[in-house]
């Protein structure tokens, strides 16, 4: 026994001796996984300097170069690049608290206003996006690539116009440009931009107020002289550009990503915002795009993902300098070895207009399309419920009233932002509920409306929503969209449409992701105002939506089965962030940073409405101080649709040691049936004496609109 036991032993031995020579040959000569690099730590302080980047044609642009300063700043560095028309130099407080995260591990940030903006030399660029810009920021990259602190490889960055222009510079793919991260930016700049949204009218408060901003010299000179007469008070506004486009086509082409995806080239990675109103980008670019491609979508609206509102937040900036670091410093750092998709599911919240936080809950998802959605159709019916089969024919009319649909908008008037209660909206629309659900129902996607309409009047737009009804009634808007009816065959061909007749309308609503909880109810309303966030088409009007038959009307959501998927463990935001010194807020303005309703006035014996919206802020610099105000005001008539108006009144002075300027842009926008008039006058005070006025009109037909 004991020499069996023996026997045993010696076999063991030899077996483990044997096991151990052979793992010790399959390491040595198996493939060996690359490892993992940990994001550029931060060893590195922050100086600024200021440079003058020379175009061809001999123009200036003003940047500011924020370089890594210490033990390792002389060495060469990757640069990322934020190119804006918003002032660098007013702007450092909040660029010191964005770009010296990436400063201190090891990144040059350039901040360069855009021709004939902020401090950059030259004439205002016509409108947004320009060739003259984009040409510009060629010979920005070209430039940064050479100097000294740079390794040679340069990324852009930013959110809105800076992300914007991120994904325009990567389609025309100028050497030196490596990578790029848009933060709520788009892919489509007439359906999904400010100026008409889903294809119809919109003013908003931005294009507004951003003529009075471009009429405005650099600081802390801000030289009044002729040379900025002529370059910038004197420039026509932008908004007379836009307005007199409004149908797709060529216009809008020169930035259209969307007909040419494959365009980009470099690795892009998209961040978004379920209450932002550029959302939708996200899954069109994860599904389009041949370069590598990343994206998160978290609850905040348009603002970074470290500031949030609302919250919960997410230090984006951890996941920037990964990306960079993977693209620009040649660093394996795993970003690319996780799934290409991080979505924020929301869960049920009460309506707002505010929201503190949104409740839901992360994870991965490995792309767009997601194979395991499931597509559920649900059909209006002739009794106002909404099932899973038709339930026979039906016509259900409904008269436009032209100031409803304040709700959808949200305080800033456009899709996206965090909306009150829909009651109010519910009661002038076509509503349809299903019973009370029995489980919980996730849906994430764009969810389809199928309507088969008709109107007695040649032009009507459509708005349909999809909400969450709760037990005690309150209505949470979950996803929405409008289309304008005489787009119904071609957004850069509109035709009119032929009264009483019935045609098929495709709506499909802004991208959305909700959990509609057990004992809740599903809701699909259907309106045809949306006011004052769209423009009143000018037709009193009823229209009608047939039920049932062989096209029926129907709603299509995009359900995601249970089932359990890995989570993002994504650093939490940072606080307590120095600002940079000499900046300090006055006054603390709305938390979009837009104009937001201030008040609602109806007249119910006369049937008008009036929609006020304010904003107001000011903020010290070490040069003087500059204070702003907003005053937004839009009428409308219930009897006369055509007769819509919005007027903007802005204003900021600057006041210096040795002087004040005053700086108003009032403009006055209005409709009758054939055309839209626009009004507007720049004015500069110097001391409270008028030094220079200037004012546009111009007529516009309405094209369809």
């Amino acid at each position: 026994m004991k020499r069996y036991q023996s026997q045993v032993i010696r076999l063991a031995a030899c077996m483990t001796v044997t096991l151990l020579s052979f793992l010790a040959f399959a390491q040595d000569y198996a493939p060996s996984r690359p490892k993992k690099d940990a994001p550029s730590p931060p060893t590195f302080d922050v100086a600024l300097e200021e440079a003058w980047i020379p175009m061809k044609d001999g123009v200036r642009l003003a940047a500011d170069i924020w370089r890594p300063k210490g033990s390792g700043d002389r060495g060469q560095f990757p640069v990322l690049l934020e190119y804006l028309p918003y002032r660098k130099t007013e702007g450092r407080s909040g660029s010191y608290r964005l770009y010296a995260w990436f400063v201190r591990r090891g990144y040059v940030v350039a901040r360069v206003d855009i021709r004939g903006t902020g401090n950059s030399e030259g004439t205002l660029i016509p409108y947004e996006y320009s060739e003259i810009e984009q040409r510009d920021g060629e010979e920005v990259i070209a430039w940064l690539a050479r100097q000294p602190f740079s390794n040679g490889k340069v990324g852009m960055f930013g959110i809105s116009w800076g992300g914007f222009n991120s994904i325009h510079m990567a389609m025309r793919n100028p050497p030196a440009l490596k990578a790029i991260i848009a933060v709520d930016a788009t892919d489509d700049l007439y359906q999904d931009d400010v100026h008409f949204i889903d294809g119809m009218a919109h003013v908003d408060s931005w294009e507004m107020g951003m003529d009075l901003s471009n009429a405005m010299p650099g600081a802390p000179e801000y030289r009044i002289d002729e040379k900025y007469f002529a370059e910038r008070f004197d420039t026509p506004p932008w908004m007379l550009t836009y307005k007199v486009q409004q149908r797709d086509g060529p216009f809008w082409d020169r930035t259209a990503l969307k007909t040419r995806y494959e365009s980009i080239r470099i690795p892009t990675f998209l961040i978004g915002g379920w209450y932002d109103g550029y959302r939708d980008s996200i899954p069109r670019m994860l599904e389009h795009l041949k370069a590598p491609v990343k994206a998160i979508i978290g609850a905040w609206h348009h603002t970074y993902p470290n500031r949030p509102y609302p919250k919960p937040g997410m230090e984006w900036r951890h996941e920037a300098v990964r990306w960079f670091d993977q693209w620009l410093k040649g660093r394996n750092t795993g970003i690319m070895d996780e799934p290409r998709f991080a979505v924020y599911v929301r869960h049920w919240h009460p309506p707002g207009p505010y929201l503190e936080e949104a409740p839901g809950e992360w994870r991965y998802e490995d792309g767009w399309p997601i194979e395991r959605i499931r597509e559920k159709q649900l059909y209006p019916r002739p009794d106002r419920t909404l099932g899973e089969k038709p339930a026979g024919e039906g016509l259900h009319l409904l008269r436009y009233v032209p100031t409803t649909g304040i709700e959808p908008g949200g305080p800033v008037m456009w899709f996206g932002d965090v909306a009150p209660d829909q009651r109010p909206s519910d009661a002038f629309s076509l509503v349809y509920d299903t019973p009370p659900l029995e489980q919980d129902v996730e849906i994430l996607g764009l969810p389809l409306a199928r309507l088969r309409v008709s109107a007695d009047a040649p032009l009507a737009d459509w708005f349909v929503r999809l909400n969450d009804v709760a037990p005690d009634g309150t209505v949470t808007l979950v996803a929405s969209a409008g289309f304008n009816g005489a787009h119904r065959e071609s957004a850069r061909d509109p035709k009119p449409l032929e009264p009483n007749k019935p045609f098929l309308l495709d709506i499909e609503m802004h991208f959305t992701s909700w959990v509609f909880p057990k004992g809740h109810c599903m809701r699909l309303a259907v309106g045809n105002a949306q006011w004052p966030m769209i423009w009143t088409t000018p037709y009193p009007m009823t229209t009608s939506l047939y039920l049932g038959g062989a096209d029926a009307t129907r709603l299509m959501l995009p359900v995601v089965p249970p089932g359990e998927r890995p989570r993002p463990s994504f650093l939490p935001p940072t606080t307590g962030e120095p600002s940079f010194p000499g900046y300090e807020s006055l006054e603390r303005g709305t938390i979009s940073g837009y104009g937001e309703i201030s008040s609602i006035d109806r007249n119910p014996q006369l049937g008008t409405t009036r929609v006020t919206a304010t904003d107001a802020g000011g903020v010290r610099y070490p040069w003087g101080e500059r204070r702003s105000t907003e005053v937004i005001i839009h009428e409308a008539e219930d009897a006369h649709p055509e007769k819509t108006s919005v007027r903007g009144e802005y204003s900021t002075t600057v006041t210096l040691p040795d002087r004040t300027l005053r700086w108003e842009f009032n403009i006055h926008f209005r409709s009758d049936r054939e055309n839209f008039y626009y009004t507007s006058m720049r004015r500069l005070l110097k001391d409270g004496v008028l030094l220079r006025e200037k004012s546009w009109e111009k007529t516009i037909p309405r094209d369809c609109q």
